[in-house]
């Protein structure tokens, strides 16, 4: 196995982390999709999960947010086993943002964010001034203020997108996971929302997405985790991750990497069939 650079970034689980997997192994019925993973999230930074199809990134991050639960290991959170805390408090220090989520028919904007002060809310504390302030500085982030009395149903895609962060916004935690935010978007809303995430990061949020595009990834976060058959192959800076060897490894991907000409990060060029001639150095006659 290749050996991957991990410099830059304190890995052990629980280690500067507020989120961790400590053995995890997680599946479906019989089938085992992570078997003994490790894996500590640093504070304060985008971290991506990348890999190929079903090698577990989903998976692990349903794992991360409680919504799958392990049969073995444990995932700690803010330094807590996350499976004796209770809903209501998971809730209020983690944002989740599920693949293709569905609003009921005809919900409108404010009222679909407004259920992210769900975990807020008790018998004794009911809706509140501070919760319809929280809800309007959650649509401004997001950019959809002028939204807010359209059904989520009429939206587009990147508009829905938004909403749906805005929603996990107003939990109010600044710990958000979300789950492949631009499938189903072309390049330009997908650019659209990941300003957004990064946007979120700068403000103090840590973030944690799964994204297949690789070289969205490597220029959207700080860290990324390589994912190969339910293990962790690698993590780190893209800068010391991403190199020929480790995605032909993780991805069976035949790639050169270049500096990125618009960043200081590595830009992943595919080789297919059709170009292994054309990548070939020149050779004097």
């Amino acid at each position: 196995m290749v050996a991957h650079s991990i410099t830059g970034i304190k890995t052990e689980a629980g280690d500067a982390s507020r989120l961790a997997a400590r053995g995890v192994t997680v599946g479906y019925g019989a089938r085992t999709v992570i078997d003994d993973l490790h894996v500590a999230i640093p504070p304060g930074v985008i971290t991506t999960i990348i890999g190929p199809n079903g090698c577990g990134k989903s998976t692990l991050l349903r794992t991360l947010s409680r919504l799958l639960k392990p049969a073995k290991g444990t995932v700690v959170l803010d330094g807590e086993d996350i499976a004796g805390l209770r809903t209501r408090d998971v809730a209020k220090k983690l944002g989740l943002l599920p693949q293709s989520p569905v609003a009921p028919e005809g919900l409108t904007v404010s009222d679909l964010v407004a259920r992210g002060r769900h975990p807020h809310q008790s018998w004794l504390r009911q809706w509140s001034s501070d919760d319809a302030a929280v809800v309007e500085r959650a649509l401004a982030m997001t950019g959809v203020s002028d939204l807010a009395e359209r059904p989520v149903d009429t939206l587009s895609g990147g508009q829905r997108q938004r909403v749906w962060i805005s929603l996990t916004l107003a939990q109010g935690t600044d710990l958000l996971l979300l789950d492949e935010p631009t499938t189903f978007l072309d390049l330009a809303h997908a650019i659209d929302v990941l300003d957004l995430v990064n946007d979120l990061h700068e403000s103090g949020c840590t973030v944690v997405m799964v994204l297949h595009d690789l070289n969205l990834a490597t220029r959207y976060s700080d860290n990324l985790v390589v994912m190969r058959q339910g293990s962790v192959l690698a993590q780190g800076h893209p800068r010391d991750v991403i190199t020929t060897e480790l995605l032909h490894e993780a991805f069976g991907l035949r790639a050169k990497v270049i500096d990125d000409p618009v960043g200081d990060r590595p830009l992943v060029v595919p080789i297919g069939r059709t170009h292994v001639q054309l990548a070939q150095p020149a050779t004097k006659s």
